[in-house]
């Protein structure tokens, strides 16, 4: 039952050995257009740069832009081949092409234009939650095989839920450490929430709304987004490097992944002010979160158990680092930092002790 994730439901044959032409394919051209854009933006000014929110979500819808682009129209075994597959899916796929490549030239004009950043973050805005709608309607028409069929299936919703719990689970851990070891400040919820503070609400009534705002509602809406780079990493690079074993594909995916955020880790995105050590701790921080996601695809059998988890960190990280507890360092802290570092190996060595990573074809 776990055709789902196996290489031959997802795109034809099954094939015993890793297949380098397709993987550089797609690894040179999702790195050479985020760099590009990448490249762009620092020209710009940067993180500063008016630009900077929409070039971020625009470069999360390159790696699946390119993955669907290569099984739809390059790979003539892929289950997506357009000269094959007439199935509901590709209304989805079709429109994340078009969308995304909408966005690419839009980014790319607003990076040349400054005037125009608002109107395209507002295209972006409104074609991420259509394509969230699109999702749901596309697989409500076709019935439950409308994405599994092609490798996109959307998992056991009880690992959304196990999975979902444990990541909260996570950082508010994460958080009550930082408090107890004093690694940071309290938040004073005036300074976020003055209309909200002015108001008379409570701490507690800013902090439960924000929590909705952030951890409810914000992973669905933006579930297209993170597709972009679930489906790129997870979806596509992964099923490609099954082969090696799936310990050492998920090691290799993180390693890959990690260096695709390098250009915006040297402008400071995740660790500023330290770029080398920076780009040291991404590289653990996507090689240990990768196999928590991985570990989300085979055990729900879907890779959208992982674009729901992938949502929710991203959402979860300014949460209880941004609305409950700021830590005083970036480096000397729980959650991102060298300390949760070390507990999310901790983790990573629990997982890797569960049988499914031994199990290659189903």
């Amino acid at each position: 039952m776990n055709q789902a994730i196996s290489p031959s439901s997802q795109s034809g044959p099954i094939v015993r050995s890793v297949n380098w032409r397709r993987v550089s394919l797609f690894v040179g051209l999702t790195f050479a257009l985020t760099w590009l854009l990448n490249v762009g933006l620092y020209l710009a000014g940067g993180l500063t740069s008016s630009t900077a929110s929409v070039a971020l979500v625009t470069q999360m819808l390159i790696p699946a832009f390119f993955a669907i682009l290569l099984e739809t129209f390059v790979f003539a075994d892929s289950r997506l081949y357009f000269r094959v597959y007439r199935g509901p899916a590709r209304w989805f796929t079709y429109f994340f092409l078009g969308s995304t490549l909408l966005l690419i030239a839009g980014t790319v004009a607003s990076l040349a234009v400054p005037v125009l950043v608002n109107l395209v973050a507002t295209i972006q805005a409104v074609l991420v939650i259509i394509g969230s709608l699109v999702i749901i309607v596309v697989r409500w028409r076709g019935g439950k095989e409308t994405y599994s069929g092609v490798g996109m299936a959307g998992g056991a919703l009880r690992w959304w839920l196990i999975l979902g719990l444990g990541l909260l689970a996570y950082f508010a851990l994460s958080t009550l450490l930082n408090a107890v070891f004093k690694l940071g400040n309290p938040v004073d919820l005036s300074t976020i929430s003055p209309n909200e503070t002015a108001k008379g609400w409570s701490s507690l009534a800013i902090q439960a709304s924000m929590f909705f705002n952030f951890i409810i509602l914000g992973p669905l809406l933006n579930m297209m987004g993170f597709f972009g780079e679930e489906y790129g990493w997870r979806g596509f690079l992964q099923r490609s490097l099954d082969q090696m074993g799936r310990v050492k594909g998920t090691l290799l995916v993180g390693v890959i992944w990690s260096i695709w955020h390098f250009p915006l880790v040297l402008m400071g995105y995740n660790y500023p002010g330290t770029p080398i050590l920076g780009m040291l701790l991404m590289t653990i921080f996507c090689i240990a979160f990768a196999f928590f996601l991985a570990f989300a695809v085979y055990k729900s059998k879907g890779v959208w158990t992982a674009v729901f988890l992938h949502a929710l960190n991203n959402n979860a990280v300014p949460f209880f680092f941004g609305v409950i507890f700021i830590p005083s360092s970036k480096i000397l802290a729980f959650g991102m930092g060298v300390f949760g570092l070390a507990v999310m190996a901790v983790i990573v060595l629990f997982l890797l002790r569960d049988p499914l990573w031994k199990n290659i074809d189903g």
